[in-house]
């Protein structure tokens, strides 16, 4: 289905994911410079003020002390935080690594040793490293895989071990990371301990240290553990084998289930091992799943997972707005999942859900300081609620306002690093040219086959405005073709490619490219119509029939209560649709529409009556402005919703067709 071609032999070092093989070679945080607009500013304060404040906290609660508590053989008494808690640590040194090869990479490298030091000596003789097991007074090594997430952690450790080798080259963290490794090989490897881990993260991580050694095992690992997924080694549970992925081999599954985090860094991990391996039939297994999954079982912002019990998949079409779940970390992983897809295939609809998921999931967990974060990302909140406590973590999911910190805080750290290493999701390169698939202000320098090589500058107001311009800084004296991804939001309007010569071509959603003889100062322009729309959910979505949202561009929008007449909130709303949106002030959208203040209901104990005797009071008409969702509780406590009900027409109310007695 997806033939796997070529070798990706002229290699950036800086890569957060280094496929040997595919359709694309992707561009490295050396290659590739964010340098303005939205994304740029989000960086900034990630770079700022989020490595810090998760770094501070971590300290605040007594994770970090988990590894000095272990060191010193205290641990049993005195260990602080969820079994996983390790694993932010390490995702956090990989943000710092990441952040360090673009930005202030000496101040980095000393917290980055700093963090360290206090993590290596809890680092047993055999590679073994965990603080929640196999010390005196915990439970023995491995002896929980269901929960236990003691792979999981490694996982995080190793990724970070190879950001900090491919961003700094290789320190002590590395170090700790491939004893780690060597240690899981020997132990689940042939003849070893035959299971997997409850929580799939492994398998990327040790793909991409085989990527960076060169070592056969760690892949070997790797494809063992996506083998033996879905064979019923973990014990069953409540939730059911599915819940973590082993129901069903990986090559049998019809549709992503379960856990949706689990279930998409098990699916990247999957994508990674086929494609190092040039497995094509585990690679089109993966394709059909996302297919499936995305058609079924992904809201309108791209979130993931509809379940808060279990925080996983519903069955398909299960879509509650007011319920959604669409955890942080799974939009995270659901990006990491479009990434590796569109470098083995080469299609654009994956990097398309990839800015789905960033601008609505990835960049609304963070609040505007980047100190506080939504766990899960619901798309209708029905009570203002309260502000969570500053001074202690928070449960997660239950606050209308971001938190600065959970009790389960796996979301900010995997924020941190997933905007420290955003630049290298911008563009790609192959034998034929340079390809970029999201658009920010940037400069991009890289070589093409034969050591040609190749600088642009892109600039660009996207998401709120719809032209990328291209400007080439240095091109070889010979055709290549500039390729620009042509988002599928854009279907149902025109779009255009302007070339150098000043020609204006439409093009459809899809790829649009420009093959010359590209010269210094030559300049490529995409203009792409960025208009608020109406958009309608597949009327087998029963939670939101009878609704419609509003999209910009990319961009998704909400009505906030914030933004109504005092003493209203957003359930109040019915919208106009025969009216389209139109831009407001700013980044804002108007729609038409109306207010409606329902009766009180007195002494009523029914809230059901026959078509004709419900009691509303006359609706107000009103302009309701909305705003881009991420941007959503930045403002105070608030009510919240994207599906906006629509205004029935105006009829005479029905006639009452009760039955009337007849005497008989």
């Amino acid at each position: 289905m997806h033939e796997l071609v070529g070798e990706n032999t002229a290699r950036a070092y800086v890569l957060p994911v280094a496929p040997t093989r595919g359709r694309l070679r992707p561009l490295g945080l050396d290659e590739v410079r964010i340098t303005g607009g939205f994304w740029a500013r989000r960086r900034h304060i990630n770079a700022t003020a989020t490595l810090g404040h998760c770094r501070d906290w971590m300290e605040r609660v007594g994770w970090t002390g988990n590894f000095r508590a272990a060191a010193e053989g205290r641990i049993h008494r005195d260990r602080r935080g969820a079994e996983f808690a390790d694993s932010e640590h390490y995702k956090l040194l990989e943000a710092m690594a990441w952040e360090a090869a673009g930005g202030d990479g000496p101040v980095l490298d000393a917290e980055i040793a700093a963090l360290t030091d206090v993590i290596a000596p809890a680092q047993e003789p055999d590679g073994y490293l965990n603080t929640a097991f196999g010390h005196p007074g915990q439970q023995p090594r491995y002896s929980d895989l269901e929960w236990g997430h003691e792979l999981y952690c490694y996982g995080h450790l190793i990724q970070a071990g190879v950001a900090q080798t491919r961003a700094r080259g290789e320190g002590e963290l590395a170090k700790l990371a491939r004893r780690a490794a060597d240690h899981i090989c020997a132990t689940f490897g042939p003849g070893g301990i035959e299971a997997v881990c409850g929580h799939p993260e492994i398998e990327t991580a040790l793909v991409e240290l085989a990527r960076l050694t060169g070592e056969q095992r760690y892949l070997d690992q790797a494809a063992l553990f996506v083998d033996r997924r879905g064979h019923g080694t973990l014990a069953d549970i409540e939730f059911g084998r599915a819940y973590y992925q082993d129901d069903l081999p990986v090559r049998q599954a019809p549709v992503l289930r379960g856990h949706a985090v689990r279930a998409l860094y098990l699916a990247a991990g999957a994508v990674d091992v086929a494609v190092e391996s040039g497995d094509e039939a585990l690679l089109a297994a993966v394709v059909r799943q996302w297919e499936a999954t995305i058609a079924r079982r992904t809201y309108l912002t791209g979130g993931m997972g509809s379940h808060h019990r279990d925080e996983s998949f519903g069955d398909d079409f299960v879509l509650p707005p007011d319920r959604a779940y669409s955890e942080t970390c799974a939009g995270v992983a659901s990006v990491m999942l479009s990434w590796r897809l569109l470098l083995a295939t080469g299609e654009p609809r994956f990097a398309d859900l990839a800015e789905r998921t960033l601008f609505n999931v990835v960049a609304t967990s963070p609040s505007e300081d980047g100190r506080s974060f939504f766990y899960a990302n619901t798309l209708h909140r029905r009570s203002r609620g309260t502000a969570p406590p500053a001074d202690a973590d928070s449960p997660r999911a239950e606050s209308s306002l971001r938190a600065p910190w959970f009790a389960v805080s796996c979301c900010p750290t995997n924020v941190a690093r997933t905007l420290a290493l955003l630049p290298a999701y911008l563009a790609t390169a192959d034998d034929h040219g340079v390809q970029l698939h999201q658009y920010a202000d940037a400069e991009i320098a890289t070589s093409l086959a034969g050591g040609h090589g190749v600088a642009l500058r892109v600039r660009t107001d996207y998401p709120y405005g719809g032209t990328v311009t291209v400007r080439i800084g240095r091109s070889p004296d010979r055709p290549w073709t500039l390729s620009l991804r042509v988002p599928e939001w854009t279907a149902g309007t025109t779009a255009w490619l302007v070339d150098p010569d000043g020609a204006r071509r439409p093009v459809a959603p899809g790829t649009a490219e420009v093959t010359r003889v590209f010269r210094p100062g030559d300049e490529i322009r995409l203009e792409l119509a960025v208009a608020p729309r109406w958009i309608g959910a597949d009327p087998r979505i029963d939670a939101v029939r009878g609704t419609l949202a509003v999209q910009r561009g990319p961009l998704v929008y909400c009505a906030e209560s914030v933004d109504l007449p005092r003493g209203h909130e957003v359930d109040a709303l019915r919208v106009d649709a025969s009216v389209e949106p139109e831009d407001g002030v700013g980044e804002t959208v108007v729609v038409a529409g109306e207010l409606t203040a329902h009766a009180e209901q007195g002494g009523r104990t029914w809230p059901y009556e026959p078509l004709g005797r419900q009691a509303t009071t006359a609706a107000e008409r009103a302009g309701i402005t909305l705003v881009p969702y991420h941007s959503w509780a930045n403002r105070g406590p608030s009510t919240m919703r994207v599906w906006l009900p629509v205004a029935e027409p105006d009829h005479p109310a029905e006639p009452d067709n009760t039955p009337t007695p007849t005497g008989r």
